[in-house]
């Protein structure tokens, strides 16, 4: 009876069970994300826009089990469900970007019920660039500068913002098995960097990426008029600046295959630095060994002070999602002063 009640949980029972609680009590909407790791993104996101009268739950949708990246799945068994109560967060992929060219873009785009990312993931706001260097401060305790990491994630957006044009051309146009996401992803990746010179890994990657191109162009040589006016496009339609491409690139390979081999080296010389500034200081031995000891227990994961982040609330894609929450709490709040709850006062 339990399971076969829930498979008709939809918005409307939501809505009708809010209005049966107390006049006093806050109106509910249940949002459901893709997996546990979007739990806490999306509790960010929607609690500035809670009120006395307006509450979210952030939940998995518990029929089964959801794998984490399955947007096109929670999509389609939510998607007859959704509504003003029952709302869907995913990260938006290529969906957003290629603009109704798949099944799954025209319903991320047509529903008002379906909140996005607009950037590619929230692996990429937890990238973003303004919060790296403070991510470093609160890994190792050492508030240096050795490299400008906004001034690095700019030049590396504009060097391989051509290509990423070229991956979303694909994807628009039907060429996505021949240019992937997975052979964008290898060519603008990396895993060593010198942090002392990290020009040298900006231009092996411009190497690739101009490699790249040439190989597209000699493929698709007919491409070129949509070529541009997709670029066109993007910038002046989409506002996705070349600067940021970085926002929305493949999430897992940004996290991966950029920001951590930037920032792991970084934080590996500042936490050397500190300890050498202990060992210097200390005035014996066992002074020593009692604050390195203190100094290690203190420190914390790059990953995790990543993940942590909020500081993407400043960023350009976060304030369309911002406005796209903000359209959605107004109508909730219209819709409940029209049907006030019959509950108990």
């Amino acid at each position: 009876m339990a399971k076969r009640l829930q498979e008709h949980l939809n918005s409307t029972y939501v809505e009708l069970a809010s209005r049966l609680r107390p006049k006093s009590a806050a109106r509910k909407i249940v949002a459901y994300v893709e997996s546990y790791d979007d739990v806490f993104f999306w509790r960010s996101v929607l609690q500035d826009f809670e009120t006395d009268q307006l509450k979210f739950e952030v939940m998995l949708p518990s029929r089964r089990t959801l794998s984490k990246g399955k947007k096109a799945a929670l999509m389609n068994r939510l998607g007859l469900s959704l509504g003003e109560y029952m709302i869907a967060c995913v990260d938006a992929d290529y969906d957003y970007l290629v603009q109704g060219a798949t099944a799954v873009s025209r319903t991320l785009l047509s529903s008002p019920f379906i909140l996005h990312t607009y950037a590619y993931a929230i692996e990429n706001y937890q990238c973003y660039a303004p919060a790296l260097h403070t991510a470093c401060v609160m890994s190792t305790l050492n508030d240096r500068t050795i490299i400008s990491f906004e001034a690095f994630m700019e030049q590396y957006s504009l060097t391989i913002w051509p290509l990423f044009v070229w991956s979303i051309w694909a994807h628009r146009y039907g060429q996505a098995s021949i240019y992937s996401i997975t052979d964008f992803a290898q060519t603008v990746t990396f895993h060593d960097i010198n942090p002392w010179h990290p020009e040298n890994v900006l231009e092996r990657l411009r190497e690739r990426v101009n490699k790249q191109i040439g190989w597209l162009q000699r493929k698709f040589p007919k491409a070129k008029d949509t070529y541009l006016k997709l670029r066109k496009s993007l910038q002046e339609e989409l506002d996705i600046r070349p600067s940021e491409t970085y926002l929305y690139i493949q999430g897992h390979a940004l996290m991966e295959g950029v920001v951590l081999p930037l920032l792991t080296p970084v934080c590996n010389i500042l936490r050397r630095e500190r300890e050498k500034e202990i060992s210097q200081l200390a005035l014996h031995g066992q002074q020593k060994q009692n604050e390195l000891s203190g100094y290690r227990h203190s420190q914390s994961p790059i990953d995790l002070m990543l993940r942590k982040s909020t500081a993407f609330k400043q960023s350009t894609p976060y304030q369309k999602l911002r406005k796209d929450v903000e359209r959605l709490t107004e109508k909730i709040q219209k819709k409940a002063s029209q049907n006030p709850p019959t509950g108990l006062t």
